[in-house]
């Protein structure tokens, strides 16, 4: 039966969310409900509520969350009722060219699905992101979770949905970071961290955080890194070519959707390195750079999508690092916000110093 639940929905973009009871339709065939435990702010999120991007509303945004399985559609065989799962915005077909290449996270093949929300007065309400997880339950398709087991607390799991895999997988999947290699992360926000202690892991020899704010330079040494520059310095590359002899950086991850921030990259590319699109600024902005340069010094620029991550392939291995001590999930969370209290985490993350910001929702 369709049940009736709570969801913060935003009705007109730059507006609060309103708390409001809406309808969720049973899961279909090849999808599971999901009873959300926890969900982290994202910047995409507030982007979204803000209209940077468009889309359609009324929408229930959320997509960083973790829960437990609570009803099953046909042919699902992969859950169980009661299992804790990660649900991510990643919605993949399985058989496409980019899913068979064992790129999931490029897939275009979905076709539409039936509304899965619908308000007081019946019109439908958008989930977007395919998630919709700024509420009690949500119906997501089985390609968009990974069982997580009970090791570990939900605030932490639903981290691993995107804000870890993000700046983790940009180092570790897209840029492929070797031992020895020298990485700048322009922006020590939430995805910043996690680009910084997955070049950690990856055994760089140098990782250099750039941030305006001194206070997340302390953080990024928190989570790896070796040098810091303040990005407020006129001229930064100077500051990198004395810390690394000249030889400047392998791979610089721009982890903020920031044009400044796009603009200088170029500037701290080693010869033969790579900038890594990682934040993803308003649709419309623009950055600028001389295409001759790269040309001439085999420079070059990529984009990456919430890591490159495989889900069955990467979260496992992220909740062993974890389980080990060598990722920190704990370390980000700043805050355990009430549901009821969602716009005030939303106001926090943009105010630009948390690292993240989890809402708590099912009782654990």
């Amino acid at each position: 039966m369709p049940s009736l639940i709570r969801a913060a929905v935003c009705r007109t973009f730059g507006a609060p969310l309103t708390i409001e009871s809406l309808t969720l339709r049973d899961p279909g065939p090849g999808e599971i409900e999901v009873t959300v435990e926890a969900v982290a702010i994202c910047h995409s999120d507030i982007s979204y509520i803000e209209g940077a991007w468009g889309g359609a509303l009324p929408a229930v945004y959320g997509h960083e969350a973790a829960g437990r399985v609570s009803a099953l559609g046909a042919g699902v065989g992969k859950v169980a009722l009661g299992d804790r799962v990660l649900v991510t915005l990643m919605r993949s077909c399985g058989s496409c060219a980019s899913c068979a290449g064992g790129a999931p996270v490029y897939c275009r093949s979905n076709p539409a699905t039936a509304p899965k929300l619908t308000d007081a007065s019946g019109a439908a309400v958008h989930a977007a992101m395919d998630c919709g997880a700024f509420a009690d339950k949500m119906i997501v398709d089985l390609s968009q979770i990974a069982p997580l087991g009970n090791t570990i607390a939900p605030e932490m799991a639903c981290l691993l949905a995107c804000g870890v895999p993000t700046g983790l997988g940009a180092v570790v999947n897209t840029a492929r970071v070797r031992p020895g290699e020298t990485v700048v992360v322009i922006g020590a926000g939430g995805v910043g961290l996690n680009a910084i202690q997955g070049a950690r892991i990856a055994g760089a020899a140098r990782i250099v955080a750039m941030d305006l704010e001194p206070g997340k330079l302390a953080d990024a040494r928190l989570f790896g890194a070796t040098d810091t520059i303040l990005a407020s310095d006129p001229e930064p590359w100077r500051a990198l070519s004395a810390l690394t002899g000249g030889r400047m950086a392998r791979h610089v991850f721009v982890s903020v959707g920031a044009i400044p921030a796009y603009d200088m990259a170029p500037r701290l590319l080693a010869w033969g390195g790579t900038i890594y699109a990682v934040g993803m600024p308003h649709s419309g902005e623009r950055a600028g750079y001389e295409p001759v340069i790269m040309a001439f010094t085999g420079q070059g620029m990529r984009g990456t999508k919430m890591g490159d991550v495989v889900l069955s392939r990467d979260i496992p291995w992220m909740v062993d690092l974890y389980g080990q001590g060598r990722l920190k999930l704990d370390e980000l969370v700043s805050r355990r916000w009430a549901f009821d209290d969602i716009n005030a985490a939303i106001a926090d993350t943009s105010a630009g110093q948390a690292r993240r910001n989890v809402v708590l929702l099912a009782q654990q």
